[in-house]
């Protein structure tokens, strides 16, 4: 627990640190796409410093993190389809959700595009239901059609707030910025919780 806390704590940081890089658009699509299939950190870390700087560009950092990220969870699909025994069930192990798999197989039998928009709006870890989408052989349309619609909602809902009321937000941040990164691992935690036991 204290490992993956400070390995959090740790990409968090460096995460922000790209928000006032001249290349931070280009990281923010880096970092929203392999979010989808292996990083730990949630985009949402680098947009928003970034449209706290760029207030006016909320959308254009809304678009690039909405679209880099259904490409990645495009990518992870396939790892779990083409790639599973190499890449995608280290990646499931790492993530301690090796015995989630029936259960999320269970719910893409139920209602694969529900289970998919869940995962790409909310704090569970998108990725996992990526790559084993690949893997159970769900369709490709319905991960790209859920995607969109679910992080497209979560992203561009959370750069309009950021790009509207960005100097409190900003102000806010730098006041509780420690006690934000304890709720972002709680939240990444949580995530993971409800997929091993809730779904």
């Amino acid at each position: 627990m204290n490992y993956r806390f400070t390995l959090l704590h740790s990409l968090y940081h460096w995460t922000l640190k790209w928000a006032a890089h001249p290349h931070a658009s280009r990281m923010l699509f880096f970092i929203s796409f392999i979010e989808s299939s292996i990083f730990l950190i949630p985009p949402d870390a680098l947009m928003i410093p970034m449209v706290i700087a760029e207030p006016k560009k909320w959308f254009r950092f809304a678009l690039i993190t909405t679209a880099a990220s259904v490409l990645g969870g495009v990518a992870g699909y396939y790892i779990g389809y083409w790639l599973w025994e190499t890449a995608g069930k280290a990646v499931i192990a790492f993530y301690g959700l090796s015995d989630a798999m029936m259960i999320v197989q269970i719910k893409y039998e139920a209602n694969a595009f529900a289970a998919i928009f869940t995962a790409a709006l909310t704090p569970i870890p998108y990725k996992v239901f990526t790559i084993t989408a690949g893997l159970f052989h769900i369709s490709l349309m319905t991960l790209i059609f859920a995607s969109i619609i679910g992080r497209g909602l979560r992203f561009f809902t959370v750069a309009w707030l950021v790009g509207k009321f960005g100097e409190p937000v900003k102000e806010f941040i730098e006041k509780y910025f420690d006690i934000l990164t304890v709720i972002t691992a709680a939240l990444l935690i949580g995530g993971f919780i409800v997929v091993r036991w809730l779904i």
